[in-house]
């Protein structure tokens, strides 16, 4: 302690003052000294000291010797002395690392994760040239689940650092994964043994983002893409996310919620794409159906209302609580809507035959694969939308190619009928755009003016679970609200509805934290879980900002497809096209003590 009182260690050498709470980890991070981690993480709060890799010599005062220890779950105490540095560190860091990379699947150059994997980081920090224990002869029998059409689990690449399973289980509240087997065999898997397509996993791809290996990925379907293109008999549609255009920059080294809407319609022009159309565009058709199946349920107290363009979301209603289906929205995603009106509306404006169309979408999620092979999204064996890709493929794809976003010059959409997007659109890609979006044009349809101010900004917030009430007027008065993100949050939620302690009338869920922006394809960012949400998310804020139409009642191409095409939202024909059903998949159920307690007090809750 220094004369002043202040608790202080040295790391290195150098003084560090610290205030008895911090690790060694933290501490060294905080004052620059770099110390390779691969399980630690610390914005979910998992530091479980299982890789071995972040060793340091430390003594505490009157200690002869130094003591080995890990620096992610070891407090850093007054008057510490910590060497990260030294030969004995060094060695041993280099042999933990040299040991899992024996155990690990060696055929680095086709995984997904070539050259953003952690583990290649640390074995270069260490300095490991060869690794001795290659050559064991034992056949590594960890499971690899390709059963799900949205991720894939390799366990063969797995370093049980079980970064997942703490996702899974603490921050999303699914707990599908868990530690199977035994020895060298210990992997993560499927509760009740399942595979991945069986299992409680909603898809949702948090997992995937904190994997600091490729033992979790999306499936990568950027051959079928590449197929469309250089097939002439092809058109090929390609769709891109609102969240996109905020967050794809940080890829090619723009700053972390830059708008490159301009260089990824230059860069799909550049692959060769047919035409290039905005999934914003159908998130404004979106809010003008939903809204006004909202608007008639309401008239009719039929209450509450959940929205349903998160698919993650949807498998974790049919899933979790199939008796939560009927209240959710019967209005599509905008993907799958705008997949839609991509094979019927465009081909008759553009005269184009509609079986020569490939829907391709760019999306920042995993489940949105999952939802693009659904059988009611299929109609005659035709998909309303054929391949989709995350972010993260997207990239490689251009990577490939030999195509550099930031390199590029700016274009623009120039699709008559289907480009054309409101600010409202724009927000949907983050936690609570959708409500905002929907608020805004329901209050138009009742009121017959414009919302006072435009932006709703009860609306927005980073809690998980946050609850408004908003005047719409009209003949509804005031309505209550909730945006749910993350599905920890929703699960309590959806159990104070059913129990009846919660009175809303209009329920948004995203099942990633932070919604769209931080997706679950999308780019992934070392030792941080979501740093970048709020840039992008303010991005998109500032996007909806500058555009002439804010709301999606006053999108003119949204205008001319219910003049020319659709008559009026939630008429006959949009009901066809645009709207659906779903219902409850199969799936083992054990309750545990922990479902028992967790049913007693959700039971409890009021909202």
């Amino acid at each position: 302690m220094t004369s002043g009182g202040t608790m202080e260690a040295t790391i290195n050498g150098k003084p560090v003052r610290i205030d008895g709470t911090e690790t060694i980890l933290e501490a060294a991070r905080r004052s620059g000294h770099h110390i390779p981690t691969l399980c630690e993480l610390s914005d979910i709060d998992h530091a479980p000291g299982t890789c071995r890799v972040c060793l340091v010599e430390a003594k505490r005062p009157g200690q002869a010797e130094a003591m080995v220890l890990t620096a992610c779950n070891t407090p850093i105490e007054d008057g510490m002395e910590v060497r990260t540095r030294t030969r004995k560190v060094r060695e041993m860091q280099r042999l933990q690392v040299e040991l899992l990379l024996a155990d690990h699947d060696r055929d680095c150059a086709t995984c997904i994760r070539h050259g953003d994997c952690e583990l290649q980081d640390a074995a270069r920090f260490v300095g490991l040239a060869q690794s001795r224990f290659h050559d064991t002869g034992r056949v590594n029998r960890r499971l690899v689940d390709r059963s799900s059409p949205a991720i894939i689990r390799d366990m063969k690449k797995c370093i049980r650092c079980f970064r997942c399973v703490t996702i899974c289980r603490e921050e999303q509240g699914i707990d599908a994964l868990v530690t199977v087997g035994t020895g060298m065999e210990t992997a993560i898997g499927l509760r009740n043994g399942l595979a991945q397509a069986a299992s409680d996993c909603v898809t949702c791809g948090q997992c995937v983002m904190v994997c600091p290996t490729g033992a979790l990925g999306e499936k990568d379907d950027t051959e079928t893409v590449v197929d469309f293109l250089y097939d002439p008999e092809i058109v090929t549609v390609f769709q891109f996310a609102p969240a996109i255009r905020v967050g794809f920059g940080e890829e090619f080294g723009l700053p972390p919620g830059t708008n490159v809407e301009p260089q990824v319609i230059a860069a799909l022009r550049a692959l060769g794409a047919d035409v290039v159309l905005d999934t914003n565009f159908a998130a404004d058709v979106v809010v003008m159906e939903e809204g006004t199946e909202l608007l008639g349920r309401l008239r009719e107290g039929r209450r509450p209302t959940f929205t349903s363009c998160c698919p993650a979301w949807i498998n974790f209603a049919e899933k979790h609580y199939p008796a939560i289906l009927p209240y959710l929205s019967s209005t599509k995603s905008p993907q799958q809507t705008l997949g839609t009106i991509a094979k019927s509306y465009l081909p008759e404006k553009m005269g184009i035959d509609p079986a020569r169309i490939r829907v391709i979408s760019i999306m920042p999620c995993t489940a949105k694969k999952d939802e693009a092979v659904r059988p009611q999204f299929i109609h005659d064996g035709v998909p309303e939308v054929d391949v989709v890709i995350t972010i993260r493929e997207f990239a490689r794809l251009l990577r490939r190619e030999g195509i550099d976003l930031a390199k590029l010059e700016p274009s623009a959409f120039d699709n008559p009928y289907m480009s054309e997007y409101s600010g409202a659109g724009a927000i949907f890609g983050t936690t609570g755009g959708v409500m905002e979006a929907a608020v805004r044009t329901m209050h138009y349809l009742l009121n017959g003016r414009e919302l006072e101010g435009i932006e709703a900004t009860a609306l927005r917030g980073f809690e998980s679970v946050r609850t408004a009430e908003v005047a719409l007027g009209g003949d509804i008065g005031t309505v209550r609200v909730a945006m749910c993100h993350g599905l920890k949050g929703t699960r309590e939620v959806v159990e104070a509805v059913l129990a009846g302690t919660a009175q809303f009338d209009f329920i948004e869920v995203m099942a990633c934290p932070g919604g769209c922006v931080d997706g679950g394809g999308h780019l992934r960012s070392k030792k941080a879980y979501v740093p970048h949400a709020r840039k992008r998310r303010e991005a998109l804020y500032g996007i909806d900002r500058k555009k002439t139409a804010r709301q999606s009642h006053n999108n003119a191409q949204v205008q001319k497809l219910y003049r020319d095409y659709l008559d009026r939202p939630c008429s006959d024909k949009a009901h066809h096209l645009l709207h659906t059903s779903y219902a409850a998949r199969e799936r083992v159920v054990t309750r545990t003590i922990r479902d028992i307690w967790r049913e007693i007090t959700m039971s409890t809750m009021v909202y």
